[in-house]
């Protein structure tokens, strides 16, 4: 139980003494406030709310309650006005904080609140014989944080790759192989070649309209189940999702799931049924759309009115068979914010045909990746390879180990590591609904609120702990005034917030929480390196302060892999 906790605990107690019942422990934990100057106190409980039950003003209800407070964790209570200024014992809250995270290494800051339930995230999603771009970089990466916040949070997460493996573009690109395709080209550089005879269709085009029909031909094929067409978009997608699970690899991001669009060809039916079923397709233009009139929402199209399913059908398909394949208990979708729309009109339409479950569906949107202030686009040759920029960053990255650290064993890894690192960190540090900079400056430099400065960080405590020979231990002994420094116990401080960190990243599904903490504490941590003498001469002081060190080392790591970064020992 966190000291913040403890609090609530004793003043819920106290406040039941004088005559209040209806504040809970948990609103008094809610009302507890931080404040803005330490030398007034360590926690602060503002006395508004009470006036009514007490019939009492708050600088008088203050002034009572402050003279009832006393006992562990706390070392003195005081009234100022309407609010009561909270003081803790520090020596008893450093050895409980770190005692703590000594003892539960990896697991500080787990939940048992998601009770093993399914949690199916939708993230990355590219298009299957097109690049993966820098656009892409971000649902990845944040749906692969939310993923590890919610396992964190006790859930079991479904990471889904929802690729885009379907559509008219998939018949064009049969055409364009059949006609100036190159096998042995295409098993070299599957993407590269793909798209190059895709472009190179648009471009015939222009001279032979005909290549449209032609396209739109072999994709009926393919929906009608021609072998060769079959055998050819089944060869496109197994080679495509080899070069991503390329660059899946390098990030650490795994999936559970990759059954894309086409995946659900033969699920739509069923739910062109219920919807008629439940009397609620009706007939706009020719075209069959479920009316949303109520929710000030333009209508759904469902079936277009030459009887092709759409976009929204097939999502709604992926929604019966997610539900009824995990059970959720909530069903998650990172993908961009242009698509509000689009799933704000899929949820009412579940909830239409009377699935309660659709109140546990959420759109996480996310901003746009900017390239000098503008958005990416790939027809106008501003899109950034993801594939390069990782693999510009890990050579970059490279260099500077050369020059600064040529002795380190295993160069190569740590490159990777923080090279990667950088180009997730730098995404996820923002919260997720605001735009990102594509900056390599800002991205890779060992300075500021980098993934590399934080990675640093860790490394410098890991090279404190062999320095001091520390020898792991489960408890804490605290020496007399070993941690009685201002830069000692705003470490300790920051250790004691990482759980309520990652409760608030899980409930609002935003991992610039954890990305802003790990700055903060790495911030904090170097501080305390530059202003106490770690390495006492003192063994029970060093020893002391190496404890620290190593719970700083473990909530880091933590921190960062939440993130999807490895924690390099070494740099």
């Amino acid at each position: 139980m966190s000291y913040k906790h403890q609090v609530a605990e004793k003043i819920t107690a106290t406040l039941s003494s004088m005559g209040v019942d209806t504040l809970t422990k948990e609103a008094v934990y809610g009302m507890l406030e931080t404040p803005p100057n330490p030398a007034m106190g360590d926690v602060a409980f503002p006395c508004f709310q009470l006036a009514k039950a007490l019939r009492k003003a708050p600088p008088m209800i203050a002034a009572e309650l402050a003279g009832q407070l006393s006992g562990a964790p706390l070392r003195e209570s005081q009234a100022v006005g309407p609010y009561v200024n909270l003081f803790l014992d520090q020596e008893n809250v450093a050895e409980q904080v770190i005692g703590t995270i000594l003892t539960q290494g990896s697991t500080y800051g787990n939940s048992s609140i998601g009770q093993g339930r399914k949690v199916p995230i939708d993230l990355s999603s590219p298009n299957i014989a097109k690049p993966f771009s820098m656009g892409h970089l971000r649902s990845t990466v944040i749906g692969n944080a939310i993923a590890n916040i919610m396992e964190k949070q006790g859930y079991e997460p479904v990471r889904i790759n929802h690729l885009g493996d379907w559509g008219t573009q998939f018949g064009k690109l049969i055409v364009a192989y059949r006609l100036w395709g190159d096998e042995a080209k295409v098993k070299a550089e599957p993407i590269k070649e793909l798209l190059s005879l895709y472009v190179r269709f648009h471009e015939e085009v222009e001279n032979d309209p005909t290549l449209e029909d032609q396209g739109r031909e072999w994709f009926k094929k393919l929906e009608d189940g021609d072998e060769e067409a079959q055998y050819l978009w089944k060869w496109f997608r197994d080679e495509s999702l080899k070069e991503f699970m390329k660059i899946y690899d390098l990030m650490n991001v795994a999936f559970d799931s990759t059954h894309g669009e086409a995946f659900y060809n033969d699920k739509m039916d069923r739910v062109v049924t219920l919807l008629e079923e439940k009397g609620l397709l009706t007939e706009s233009d020719g075209a069959m759309v479920v009316n949303l009139d109520e929710y000030n929402m333009p209508p759904c199209l469902i079936k277009k009115s030459d009887g092709a399913t759409l976009y929204a059908t097939r999502d709604l398909a992926a929604a019966l068979f997610r539900n009824e394949s995990y059970d959720f208990a909530k069903a998650l979708y990172v993908v961009g914010n242009e698509q509000r729309l689009h799933f704000q009109q899929l949820y009412k339409v579940l909830e239409k045909m009377g699935y309660a479950w659709s109140a546990d569906m959420h759109h996480i949107p996310f901003g746009m990746m900017l390239k000098d202030g503008k958005k990416m686009s790939t027809r106008k040759g501003k899109v950034v390879l993801l594939e390069e920029v990782l693999a510009q960053a890990i050579s970059d990255v490279q260099k500077v180990i050369e020059e600064k650290n040529p002795t380190l064993s295993n160069k190569e890894e740590v490159s990777r590591q923080v090279g990667v690192g950088a180009v997730i960190f730098h995404d996820l540090k923002n919260f997720r609904l605001n735009d990102v900079n594509f900056s390599w400056e800002e991205m890779l430099t060992f300075e500021g609120e980098t993934g590399p400065y934080v990675q640093y960080a860790h490394a410098r405590a890991c090279s404190l702990l062999r320095r001091g020979g520390y020898q792991p231990a489960t408890t804490m002994n605290l020496a007399s005034g070993a941690l009685d420094s201002k830069e000692a116990w705003a470490v300790i401080t920051l250790l004691n917030a990482f759980p309520e960190v990652i409760e608030r990243a899980a409930d609002n599904f935003d991992p610039s929480q954890i990305g802003k903490y790990v700055i903060d504490l790495a911030q904090t941590f170097n501080k305390f390196y530059a202003n106490v003498r770690i390495l006492a001469d003192e063994e029970d002081l060093k020893a002391s302060r190496l404890q620290l060190v190593a719970a700083v080392v473990a909530v880091l790591k933590e921190g960062l892999r939440l993130l999807g970064l490895a924690a390099p020992e070494e740099m």
